[in-house]
């Protein structure tokens, strides 16, 4: 990927977060203006704080080296933000990642494929607090059944210990 689509995904990211409420800014050249190694994004919104290394490719996977997921990493601790991975491949959102959660290479790098991304990334609206990710399996669940107290009042009129009147009070 061209260094200046590089920087028009950071300069889109920069955008969308700051219109989600975040304070946030885009550092210069990440690295290549200064002997510091510097993630590409920081934001907040008063209770967390980001540093986010962005990739996005039109391709698949994304690869980051071992060093750049270490930089970020060290500079998220020290600054007292958590340091996140921002992916986004052409025609799709951005999703975000926990260095911990990437594949790790044999090399040492690390690698998101974009079924990955959609499959396990927290997406653009989660990152920023506006939905939470619901699993299959939370969908899946099966109905715990009816209210136990519920029941204990409706078989207390059926056996007709409790008049209609005072259940339905009871159950207002």
């Amino acid at each position: 990927m061209s260094h200046a689509k590089g920087g028009r995904r950071e300069r889109e990211l920069v955008n969308a977060l700051d219109e989600a409420g975040f304070a946030v800014m885009r550092a210069p050249a990440s690295g290549a203006a200064t002997d510091r190694e510097l993630p590409d994004v920081l934001a907040g919104d008063g209770d967390t704080f980001y540093a986010i290394e962005a990739k996005s490719s039109a391709g698949d996977p994304i690869y980051l080296t071992g060093e750049e997921v270490e930089a970020l990493t060290y500079f998220a601790q020290n600054f007292g933000a958590k340091p996140r991975i921002g992916v986004r491949f052409d025609r799709e959102d951005w999703y975000f990642f926990h260095p911990a959660d990437l594949h790790v290479t044999d090399g040492g790098n690390y690698r998101v494929k974009k079924k990955t991304a959609l499959a396990d990334g927290t997406d653009f609206p989660e990152f920023v607090g506006d939905s939470a990710k619901v699993t299959l399996e939370e969908v899946d669940q099966p109905d715990a059944g009816p209210d136990e107290d519920v029941v204990r009042v409706l078989n207390a009129v059926k056996q007709g210990v409790m008049e209609v009147e005072e259940a339905a009070e009871l159950l207002e």
